[in-house]
């Protein structure tokens, strides 16, 4: 079995400097900063509009990853690197997400629509424009207040004492004696009341 080498003192500076993107002398030339690791990005600026349109039709990061053919983790990648990339994919999913939360508020509150129904009279087919009513949906409508009135209609409602989010101020200590305190007054208060 051959013994690894030993790097020399010269390659391991060498490889410092690569690190630290100092000008390295490689093959008589001084190249600026670190070499590139890895491949070479598939990324290209026309892939902003391919991806506001996908966006705006729906689609999710996974189905984006897959329609340029790459990982997830290439796509996160190229938000990162890419503004311009991250920000057509935020503005066209907003875009989508508008467009289902006022679909979703037609069908809270129920809508009427033009149709065309197509049936046949004394053997011909008849052509008849018609209005038709969808009526509002319940269950669309308690998902909207849910999300719209939390105040209202939420299910679970939290009850504080004292300021929101001053208990989160506290130490173990000063908590264990404002719940002691607290216990204290709810002890006397409801000997009172059996008085």
């Amino acid at each position: 079995m051959k013994k690894p080498r030993k790097p020399s003192k010269a390659s391991i500076r060498r490889a410092a400097d690569r690190a630290e993107g100092k000008l390295v002398a490689i093959g008589g030339e001084e190249t600026a900063g670190p070499e590139p690791v890895g491949r070479p990005t598939d990324y290209r600026p026309e892939y902003v509009a391919l991806a506001r349109k996908l966006c705006k039709s729906g689609q999710t990061d996974r189905e984006l990853a897959d329609f340029f053919e790459i990982s997830i983790v290439t796509l996160n990648n190229w938000k990162a690197e890419y503004p311009e990339f991250l920000n057509s994919i935020i503005n066209a999913k907003d875009v989508a997400d508008e467009r289902v939360e006022r679909s979703l508020y037609h069908r809270a509150i129920g809508y009427t629509f033009e149709a065309e129904e197509v049936f046949q009279y004394q053997g011909e087919i008849v052509r008849a424009k018609v209005r038709k009513h969808v009526p509002p949906d319940v269950t669309a409508g308690i998902f909207w207040l849910k999300n719209r009135r939390k105040d209202v209609w939420r299910d679970v409602y939290k009850h504080e004492f004292g300021q929101a989010g001053a208990f989160d101020k506290l130490s173990d200590a000063e908590l264990v004696a404002e719940l002691a305190k607290t216990a204290q007054l709810l002890l006397t208060d409801q000997s009172e009341t059996e008085k």
